[in-house]
Parts: structure tokens; C-alpha cells; sequence
């Protein structure tokens, strides 16, 4: 995928759910995986040419794992010309060694959640923008359907309940994941992997064989492969096009 696709999609979300408003501050949430680094380098371009004035910055929740190296994010925001700020937190040690937790994963998104408002508000944010994509909405989708048994999907924008004024927004909404990949690969970029090892087989995170995303996902490729994009669209579709007549709940 080129950059002009790229910037197209997402501008093309930016503008669908108006996530984008005049002189937004907007810290853009770095993993290191191609995902965030996909969303940085979209609005790191966006915000040159884009009709509403707005700034970036880029933040990663350092989460205290001794292997982690962030001097690769730090060259790509400096190419790119975006501020970087790195969150030190001593979440690791909490999660694994105070509370020595079992299945660590909630207890550690939680955590990041919290030091990652508590930081963006110091930075003067009013926004954070996180790399979630089209598959991850359509999986999330499904996943409520054939698991919660209710129709919800991830929102494209929604404003925090515990941060007042604080909003967050998804502008990689109608990018795919194999778009995003081709942009990897096209332009021969190189992301770090998450330095928790327990991810490499969490369940719950998406990291192992087995979890419901990973179903989700199978199942989706399975789609495609008989129908194309038809059934995907279809099911982006339902969720923005619901007769309230045909609905019990």
C-alpha cells in the first residue's frame, strides 16, 4: 500500500465520524508495533495539508521491563519531525513481582490506561489516538455476537468517563490489517515487539494460539477467501445501519 491510500483511508474515517477538530492537541498511543507507527506516520503527514489545525505527539508507557530499547521509535518520530514522550512507570514490577498475578494482562492494561491519561493530560492533550483498524472492529463485532450474545462494535470515537474533556479516537477505522502490512512492507519498516514474553502466549492479550480474536480472524480470512469483501463490508455495515423496529432489546 502507498502513502496516498494510506492517508486517504484515514482521512477518509477522520472526516466520516469527525474526529478531528481546529487546534486538537493529540497524543497518538505508541506500542512499537506496526500498528501505532502505521497511525503516527498517517497523521504525522495529515497534519500538513489537513483543513483543521492540530498537533501531535507521540507517548509510549514505558512499563519498566528491562529489555525494553525505544531508541528506534525515537529515530522514526524524529524523522518524522513529532514530539516523543516516553512514560516511566513501574508497572512490571507491580503486576509480576508485588501482586505476582497469575494472568497479569488486565491488571496491566489498566495500569497503562491510567498512566497513559494521567501523562497526556500533563502534555496539555484534549485527545489520544490509538491504531486500532478495520479488522479489529469488525472482529470485536463478531466476537459480541457469538460470545456476549449482543451486537456492540468498537467506536470510532468516544469520550473518556474517568477524564473530563478527554477524547479518544480510532483514525485507522476503515484501514484493514493487510493494508497496513503492505505499508510495512512496501516502505521495509521494522517495528519492536512488545517486551512482556508473557504476551507470546496470552490468550486474553491476542498474543497465543487459541484466543477468541484469533478465531475472530480465522474466521474473517474465511470470508474473504469465499466472498471477497462482501461479507466484511456487510458486517461494518450493520452496526451503522440498525432498524430499531426489527431489534427485541
Amino acid at each position: 500500500m502507498k502513502l496516498q491510500k494510506l492517508l486517504s483511508l484515514t482521512r477518509q474515517a477522520i472526516d466520516a465520524y469527525g474526529m478531528i477538530k481546529e487546534n486538537d492537541k493529540i497524543a497518538v498511543g505508541i506500542s512499537g508495533g506496526k500498528d501505532s507507527l502505521t497511525l503516527l506516520y498517517a497523521l504525522s503527514y495529515l497534519r500538513n495539508f489537513y483543513p483543521h489545525k492540530f498537533d501531535i505527539v507521540a507517548v509510549t508507557v514505558d512499563l519498566g521491563f528491562d529489555n525494553l530499547n525505544l531508541e528506534e521509535i525515537r529515530e522514526f518520530c524524529k524523522k518524522l519531525g513529532v514530539e516523543y514522550q516516553i512514560i516511566k512507570t513501574q508497572i512490571a514490577e507491580v503486576v509480576f513481582q508485588v501482586r505476582k498475578e497469575s494472568n497479569p494482562c488486565s491488571l496491566c492494561a489498566k495500569m497503562r490506561k491510567g498512566a497513559l491519561n494521567d501523562a497526556i493530560k500533563e502534555l496539555g492533550c484534549n485527545k489520544i489516538a490509538l491504531g486500532h483498524h478495520f479488522d479489529d472492529v469488525i472482529e470485536t463485532i463478531l466476537m459480541g455476537m457469538l460470545y456476549s450474545g449482543k451486537i456492540e462494535t468498537m467506536m470510532p470515537k468516544l469520550h473518556s468517563q474517568n477524564f473530563d474533556g478527554m477524547e479518544l479516537i480510532r483514525p485507522l477505522y476503515m484501514v484493514k490489517e493487510e493494508d497496513i502490512k503492505a505499508w510495512r512492507d512496501y516502505n521495509k519498516l521494522h517495528f519492536i515487539q512488545c517486551a512482556c514474553r508473557f504476551t507470546e502466549n496470552c490468550a486474553t492479550c491476542g498474543g497465543g494460539r487459541g484466543s477468541k480474536r484469533d478465531e475472530m480472524k480465522e474466521l474473517v480470512a474465511e470470508f474473504r477467501k469465499n466472498s471477497g469483501t462482501l461479507i466484511e463490508g456487510n458486517i461494518f455495515k450493520s452496526v451503522h445501519d440498525i432498524n430499531l423496529h426489527r431489534v427485541i432489546g
